[in-house]
């Protein structure tokens, strides 16, 4: 084992690892930037190239698609080169293809821009990057660090979606990107003062480590080589494929189909765009707390039975939705809208907190690739449910096709059993 700089100690006041949290989240809002822009361009773009509903999902579906296929090597890498490069490289591709767009001319541009750039980008800020940095930096409250981290983009969704609604109704939807562009850059400046890789390297331990505690091992070199290695061992064991399942099925009821359609659909039903847009922007605040109170549930009680009921609860609420749209803003929809922002992604938590007790310290990169499968999900049904909206001229099989999958999941997640690898308990406060 390599020997830290300098001494590990204690301190009086705040633990640095605090203000690490704090930095994250800051880069994990400015990241979620782009995340609040494709459900209010669909249809803009839609009128000024003609491209159909379905061509543009497909660029959303490439997005999130490798915004889960990278994630695994992203959080190998933050194991391997550090957390800051990967992190400030992240925010530049995201930059580059958020700026990229206002030149597009074809789809394919589309694709490579929305897709390919900003979809590795996003990939390398995915939810493992708060799996990693509550792995390294906290022993206790792991569980309400990580669902304060995972908050962050909600707190992005919550900071841009008004504003992009807003520009692209007044200036126009290139304006909107550039604002994107520019926020993932100011991001980055704070991330190189501020943000370390270990409390090591500034002579701490983790916050809530005990006198016994033992830095682990620097990783072996060869970050694709041991996400890929983490992916076979994982992939023998039932509760692997449990997660991977339970949160494919998480990807397309959130990202996919609300994150992606809920805008374009509300104004099939002639709610104007800007309101739609807010309506998103709240269930942001809505997943906020319900993600933050998630993480400080998980940290008490059984996170399978977290699952099953957080499934359930969302099922139901998409089976409604459809009865829910009209051209201004009732009642009902927002009770739909408080209900299911709580339930939003507070789904996270208690997936990586499974992930840390089966899988053991290679938890986080685990969790990397059950991600990936969050964004398969997505990705499918981010394109299928446009392929709806143009075979039917209406999103109602999307919603409840997606509400019978969460009550699947919700019995998936009772399913997973067996003897972790870390007992439960240890280093969750």
């Amino acid at each position: 084992m390599a020997a830290p700089p300098g001494t590990p100690r204690r301190r009086r006041g705040p633990h640095r690892a605090w203000w690490v949290a704090v930095v994250c989240f800051v880069a994990l809002v400015g990241a979620a930037g782009f995340r609040a822009t494709p459900s209010v361009f669909i249809d803009p773009l839609h009128e000024e190239f003609g491209w159909s509903h379905s061509t543009i999902s497909a660029a959303v579906s490439v997005n999130v698609l490798l915004y889960g296929l990278t994630a695994p090597f992203a959080s190998a890498l933050m194991e391997r080169y550090g957390i800051r490069r990967v992190v400030c490289g992240a925010l530049l591709l995201i930059a580059a293809g958020s700026g990229l767009t206002v030149f597009l001319s074809a789809s394919w541009q589309l694709v490579l821009c929305w897709g390919v750039l900003v979809g590795l980008g996003t990939g390398s800020m995915a939810l493992a990057f708060a799996a990693t940095v509550t792995n390294r930096w906290f022993v206790a409250r792991r569980g309400l660090v990580t669902g304060v981290l995972t908050a962050g983009g909600a707190a992005g969704q919550l900071v841009f979606l008004p504003l992009v609604a807003l520009l692209v109704e007044g200036p126009g939807w290139r304006a909107a990107s550039l604002v994107v562009c520019g926020a993932a850059l100011a991001v980055v400046p704070l991330v190189l003062w501020l943000l370390r890789d270990r409390p090591e390297d500034v002579g701490l331990l983790p916050y809530g480590a005990g006198p016994d505690y033992v830095t682990p091992a620097p990783p072996p070199p060869g970050a694709a080589r041991r996400a890929l290695g983490a992916l076979r061992a994982a992939a023998r064991t039932r509760v692997f494929w449990l997660l991977a399942g339970t949160f494919a099925v998480c990807g397309a009821s959130t990202n996919g189909l609300v994150g992606t359609h809920f805008v374009p659909a509300a104004h099939d039903h002639g709610m104007p765009v800007p309101a739609a847009a807010s309506l998103l922007a709240v269930i942001g605040i809505f997943d906020l707390i319900g993600t933050v109170a998630s993480g400080w549930f998980t940290d008490r009680f059984d996170p399978r039975r977290l699952l099953a009921v957080y499934y359930a609860l969302r099922g139901i609420s998409l089976l409604f939705l459809p009865l829910l749209f009209a051209e201004t803003v009732q009642p009902p929809m927002l009770f739909f809208i408080v209900f299911y922002g709580l339930d939003w992604v507070a789904t996270v938590p208690p997936t990586i907190a499974l992930c840390r007790e089966h899988f053991g310290e290679n938890g986080a990169v685990v969790f990397g690739w059950v991600l990936a499968s969050h964004q398969a999900g997505a990705a499918l049904v981010a394109f299928l449910a446009g392929l709806a909206r143009d075979a039917t001229g209406s999103y109602d099989l999307a919603w409840t096709a997606s509400g019978a999958l969460c009550a699947t999941a919700a019995l998936m997640a009772l399913l997973i059993t067996g003897r972790p690898a870390v007992r439960r308990g240890k280093g969750s406060g």
